[in-house]
C-alpha cells in the first residue's frame, strides 16, 4: 500500500567543530506492508527515503563547503530508510534500535534474529525469529552509504572530477535517529510515525559499522540539537579501527569499503586514528560531552584477522589498558567473525559457534542499563600471547612500529581459554576459532574454521580426545550442556529462551551414532 507520510523539520547542531544547522526535510514513506505479528503485537514494515539538508560551513565534514547548495543556501542529502515498528507504537518497549548497514545491506535480523542452525546473512529483512519484535523494539534503517542508498552531496574538483561529500553519512544517521527519537510533526502537522513513544536510543552496527559508530562518536556527531543522539551503542567484532569517511570520494563505492587484510597489510586509514574506546570516550568528555553506554563484542578470529588486540592494548606493548566506566567488553571464545553454513572457496569447513544468542542477551541488558541503571555482565575478556611474526597473524602495520598484535591463548584441544564461553565451547565438540585458508581470500580469513572431534578412539590420528573419551554417554554430554548453559544465563550472556533451545539441540545431537530405536534398518 503506497502512502506519503509527509515532511518532518528539526533542527541538530553540529560537531565538534561547532555548530550548525542541519534539519531532515522530509520523509517520504513509499510502501507500507504489515510484517507479522509477534508478542508485542502487529508489525509493520515502511520503507521510504529521508531527505535532509545542512548548512555549508562551520562543522567538521570536510569539503561540505564545496558542496552544490539549494536554491536557499543549504547543502542536500537524501537516504533509504526502512522502519519496522509496532502498528501501535505505543505498544513498543520505548526503545529505537537504529541499525547502521553494512555495504548497502541491513544487519540487525542477522546479528539478533538469527536462528541456531540456519544463520541470516546481512541484508535479509525477514523476521527469522521475531527476537526484537517480541520485545518491542522499534528498528530503523538508516543508509548512510555511497552507491549503497545514500544520495550524498558532491562537487567537482579542480581537476575536473566529480567528488562526493561522503561524511555527510554521520549527519545522515545523526539526523534522522534524532528526529524519529525527538520530532513531533512536520510544519504542516504531519506526525512522525514514532512520535511520544520513544524513550531511549540504542545504535548498532557490525564490523564496519561498529568502525562506523566508533567514529560517528570519536567526531562529535552523537549530538543533536544539544541532547545525546544515542544513549547505548551495541558495537561488535570492530577490531581496533576507525572508518576513513570524512573525506570526499569519486566513487562508485565508500572509501570505507576496504579494511587492512592478509593481501593488503598496509591498507591505511582503519588503524591510523585512536584504537581503543578508551581514547574515544576521553575525547568526547573533553568536549563537555556525556558519552553512551557501550557494549562492545570481539570474536576470537577478529584478533588474528583484524587486529583486535590492539583494541585493548593501543598502539605500544601488551598490557590492556582501563576500560572507561560507559563501556563494557566481551571476548566470545571460539566465535568467529561471519558464521556462515558453507565456504567453498575456503580449505576447511567455516566455523559454527553461534554467538547469536550473545547477541540477544547483551541487548537486552545493554537496554535495560540505558533504561533502569541495571548492572550489566562485567568485562569478560580472553587472556591473550604475543603472536609477533606468525604468518597466520595480520601483523601490525609499519606505521605502528611499537604495536604488538595479541592472539588468544588456548587450552590443550586448541580451544580459547577465558571470555564468554557458550555451551559450544565450555562442553565442546571440536576445536572452534581457529584460522581458515587461504588467508588472503578476505571471507576464508573471516569465517575462521572448525575441527570435529573424533567420535571413537579407534581411528583416532588427531591426537586429541574422542567423544567417547570426553563424554560417558548422550545423557552425560547433555547434562554438561545444561550446566554450562544455565552459567552463562545466570552471568547474563543467555536469556531463558536461547538456554531451551541450545539444551534442546544438544538432546538431538546424537554423538555416538543413533539410538538403536531410531538407526536405520539393515
Amino acid at each position: 500500500m503506497k502512502r506519503l507520510l509527509g515532511a518532518f523539520a528539526l533542527l541538530a547542531v553540529a560537531l565538534g567543530g561547532g555548530s550548525v544547522e542541519a534539519r531532515v526535510t522530509r520523509l517520504e514513506i513509499a510502501d507500507r506492508q504489515p510484517y507479522g505479528t509477534f508478542a508485542a503485537g502487529d508489525y509493520v514494515r515502511l520503507d521510504g527515503t529521508v531527505h535532509g539538508e545542512l548548512a555549508p560551513d562551520g562543522h567538521a565534514i570536510p569539503d561540505l563547503d564545496k558542496a552544490e547548495r539549494t536554491k536557499d543556501g543549504k547543502v542536500a542529502y537524501a537516504a533509504r530508510v526502512i522502519l519496522i515498528i509496532p502498528a501501535d507504537p505505543a505498544a513498543g518497549n520505548g526503545a529505537l534500535l537504529v541499525d547502521v548497514p553494512n555495504r548497502g545491506k541491513a544487519y540487525a535480523n542477522a546479528l539478533y534474529n538469527s536462528p541456531r542452525t540456519l544463520p541470516m546473512q546481512s541484508g535479509n529483512l525477514e523476521p527469522g525469529t521475531g527476537f526484537l519484535e517480541d520485545h518491542g523494539y522499534a528498528i530503523a534503517e538508516v543508509y548512510w552509504e555511497l552507491g549503497r542508498g545514500a544520495d550524498l552531496p558532491a562537487f567537482t574538483d579542480p581537476d575536473g572530477k566529480r567528488r562526493f561529500i561522503e561524511g555527510v553519512g554521520f549527519a545522515i544517521v545523526r539526523d534522522t535517529a534524532d528526529f524519529l527519537a525527538h520530532a513531533a510533526a512536520d510544519a504542516a502537522g504531519t506526525r512522525n510515525p514514532l512520535a511520544g513513544t520513544i524513550n531511549r536510543t540504542l545504535g548498532t552496527g557490525k564490523s564496519q559499522d561498529g568502525r562506523f559508530l566508533k567514529t560517528f562518536l570519536l567526531h562529535g556527531f552523537n549530538v543533536a540539537e544539544g541532547r545525546r543522539v544515542f544513549d547505548g551503542l551495541h558495537v561488535f567484532v570492530s577490531g581496533a579501527g576507525l572508518l576513513p569517511i570524512l573525506q570526499s570520494g569519486t566513487g562508485p563505492h565508500s572509501s570505507g569499503d576496504k579494511t587492512p587484510n592478509f593481501a593488503d597489510p598496509e591498507f591505511p586509514g582503519v588503524n591510523d586514528g585512536p584504537l581503543t574506546i578508551g581514547e574515544i570516550v576521553k575525547t568526547v568528555e573533553a568536549r563537555g560531552e556525556v558519552p553512551p553506554r557501550m557494549m562492545l563484542l570481539n570474536s576470537t578470529v577478529d584478533y588474528a584477522s583484524l587486529r583486535a588486540s590492539l583494541g585493548r592494548t593501543g598502539a605500544h606493548g601488551t598490557a590492556d589498558l582501563p576500560l572507561p566506566a560507559n563501556v563494557r567488553m566481551y571476548d566470545v571464545a571460539g566465535s568467529s567473525h561471519v558464521t556462515v553454513v558453507k565456504a567453498e572457496s575456503c580449505e576447511r569447513p567455516p566455523g559454527r559457534l553461534d554467538w547469536a544468542p550473545v547477541a540477544r542477551a547483551t541487548l537486552q541488558r545493554l537496554d535495560g542499563w540505558v533504561e533502569r541503571n541495571a548492572p550489566p555482565p562485567a568485562t569478560r575478556l580472553m587472556p591473550l600471547q604475543p603472536a609477533t611474526g606468525d604468518p597466520n597473524v595480520l601483523q601490525a602495520p609499519k606505521a605502528l612500529p611499537d604495536a604488538v598484535v595479541q592472539v588468544p591463548q588456548r587450552d590443550a584441544d586448541g580451544n580459547p581459554i577465558g571470555g564468554v564461553r557458550l555451551p559450544d565451547i565450555a562442553v565442546p565438540l571440536g576445536v572452534s576459532g581457529g584460522q581458515n585458508a587461504p588467508l588472503t581470500t578476505f571471507t576464508c580469513s573471516l569465517v575462521g574454521a572448525n575441527r570435529p572431534f573424533a567420535r571413537t578412539r579407534d581411528g583416532n590420528d588427531t591426537g586429541l580426545p574422542s567423544l567417547a573419551e570426553r563424554y560417558k554417554n548422550q545423557q552425560d554430554y547433555v547434562n554438561r550442556v545444561r550446566v554450562a548453559a544455565r552459567a552463562a544465563e545466570a552471568e547474563g550472556f543467555l536469556l531463558p529462551a536461547d538456554v531451551a533451545v541450545i539444551v534442546n539441540a544438544a538432546a538431538e545431537t546424537p554423538l555416538f551414532g543413533l539410538p538403536a530405536e531410531t538407526a536405520p534398518p539393515r
